[in-house]
């Protein structure tokens, strides 16, 4: 309780570490987690200082692999996190992950390269053999308007078909025609601008498109329309064309025979077959490269992560050019002094350098930070309270009682022994399966709020529980525990609007055992 009711000792000291061997020493003493550093070069630029380069590889690393999270999560999945985290790697193994995560980003940007241009081409396709069917539709409908008009013997009637346009009496008119499709959202506008800009010299038929298709560029379906316009002239057909363009309309040849388009769209039928076996395909293999990458991208985040601080760390340091060592400049809690010292020459040892590093406290010169002690439990009520200031160095800190007043003043503002049991078997439950729970790695906010806020939910529902037995409120109603201390009236009778209780000849003279009695919590409710 000492460590808790006041924040740590501190002890500000100066390593001196060899440049072979400075890596390796951080990299332990960030695995311990026990020193605070301090910027010994604090007017050289961020840009000068001598580790900047690897800092910009990790940076270019984090972004491949944050590339490569995002296209695991577009295709649903699961990043797994296998066993413990890893410990820092080496310098020399930068290369190694560098060339694995791009030959990774390359291989997944030609895949999505050929998935896009293979489903522009799909599109494309579904989109010519909809004008086709839909076109012969029209077709076949105007030549059966005609074969009607022709029997009622009207000699005015205008004929449309693969002919062109024949008046009574007259040569045919040579009609040209476009066809394509565009968004159905954009056909009303289309529709408006093409008959003021034309003065209605032109015939627009249109048809939807029922099966939604797939942006290749967004991946969202979309909703289009066929369309045929028919015309006669160049000059109709340039306004026709640039209404089309500035509508973003997609054209496509149409042949003006049948079994012309009979023909095309049978080799379509056919080409979209073999695409499909081709998209199948492509999508299997990115699954497979996006499946062996989601088993180690969890860790490879840490492991550059963790490369990252260390040279962020060695770059708050001083190099000394003439004994070749990095000078550093640290706060270490005073108990944890000597594992600070093993943690360094730990590291020392691993690099295989025969010569010790050096560590001797010094005298500060300025106020020691604030150091509380947590652990699992009681770092939700720290955050609680350094979320309204931290106290300064050996100040009392006030945490250790938040860990009572804090759930006890929600228990007595919430006060319901019903909802309190439902908050303490969700806390209780998150608590027992707290390794598991952490190892899934959730990145929902909310959640993480909850789940690091377990143990003051646990109390929060255990006081509630307490709070309500005492109001007498299980999911705001009264219970009848022990029997009421009130006689004569039944409690159907308190449901009136108006009770009066005579304490002389009513009361029983035993209070309630617990809490309200029942009959005044139902008088009070």
């Amino acid at each position: 309780m000492g460590s808790l009711l006041r924040s740590e000792e501190m002890k500000f000291c100066q390593m001196l570490l060899q440049s072979e061997t400075a890596y390796n020493c951080i990299s332990e003493l960030g695995e311990l987690g026990l020193c605070q550093f301090r910027d010994v070069n604090p007017n050289v630029n961020a840009f000068q200082r001598k580790f900047v380069n690897e800092i910009r590889r990790c940076d270019e690393m984090e972004r491949k692999l944050r590339y490569l999270e995002k296209e695991i999560s577009k295709d649903g999945i699961e990043i797994l996190m296998i066993g413990d985290p890893p410990e820092a790697p080496q310098p020399r193994e930068m290369i190694d992950l560098e060339a694995t995560f791009e030959k990774l980003e390359n291989e997944l940007k030609e895949v999505n390269a050929n998935a896009e241009a293979l489903k522009k081409t799909f599109l494309e396709l579904t989109e010519l053999k909809h004008i086709l069917k839909q076109t012969q539709q029209f077709f076949d409908e105007v030549d059966h308007m005609q074969m009607h008009d022709t029997s009622m013997g009207d000699d005015n009637v205008h004929l449309l078909g693969d002919e062109g346009l024949r008046a009574g009496g007259q040569q045919p008119l040579k009609l040209g025609f476009v066809a394509g499709v565009i968004l159905r959202e954009r056909l009303p506008g289309f529709e408006r601008m093409l008959w003021r800009t034309c003065h209605g010299n032109v015939f627009l038929k249109q048809a939807s498109i029922d099966t939604p298709l797939e942006d290749p560029h967004t991946g969202d379906n979309v909703y289009k329309s066929v369309f045929i316009i028919f015309f006669q002239g160049e000059q109709l057909q340039t306004k026709v064309k640039k209404i089309c363009e500035g509508f973003r309309a997609t054209l496509y040849p149409c042949p003006e025979r049948v079994t012309d388009r009979r023909e095309m769209i049978t080799g379509v039928m056919s080409r979209i077959e073999d695409l499909n076996t081709v998209l199948s395909q492509t999508q299997e293999h990115r699954y497979r490269v996006l499946m062996a990458a989601a088993k180690n991208v969890r860790n490879w985040f840490i492991k550059v992560r963790k490369i990252k601080a260390i040279y962020y760390i060695l770059n708050i340091c001083n190099l000394d050019v003439t004994t070749k060592c990095l000078i550093a400049e640290c706060w270490v809690p005073t108990t944890d002094f000597e594992r600070v010292c093993q943690a360094v020459h730990n590291g020392c040892s691993r690099s295989g350098s025969t010569i010790p590093p050096v560590i001797s406290p010094m005298e500060p010169k300025e106020i020691p930070p604030t150091y509380n002690r947590t652990n699992k439990v009681t770092v939700g009520f720290q955050n609680i309270v350094d979320s309204y200031g931290v106290a300064t160095y050996r100040e009392l800190n006030p945490a250790p009682f938040t860990i009572i007043t804090f759930p006890f003043l929600f228990a007595v503002m919430f006060g319901d022994a019903g909802h309190g049991l439902l908050m303490a078997l969700f806390a209780a439950w998150m608590v027992l399966k707290e390794r598991n729970l952490q190892l899934q790695k959730n990145p929902n906010e909310i959640w993480l709020m909850f789940f690091n806020g377990r143990y003051m939910i646990l109390l929060m529902g255990l006081f509630s529980i307490y709070t309500g037995l005492i109001y007498n409120d299980i999911f705001s109603k009264s219970i009848n525990i022990f029997g009421s201390s009130w006689m004569g009236y039944k409690f159907k009778t308190f449901k009136t609007d108006y009770v009066t209780l005579d304490p002389g000849t009513q009361y029983k003279g035993s209070p309630y055992l617990l809490g309200i009695d029942p009959g005044l919590a139902i008088i009070i409710e």
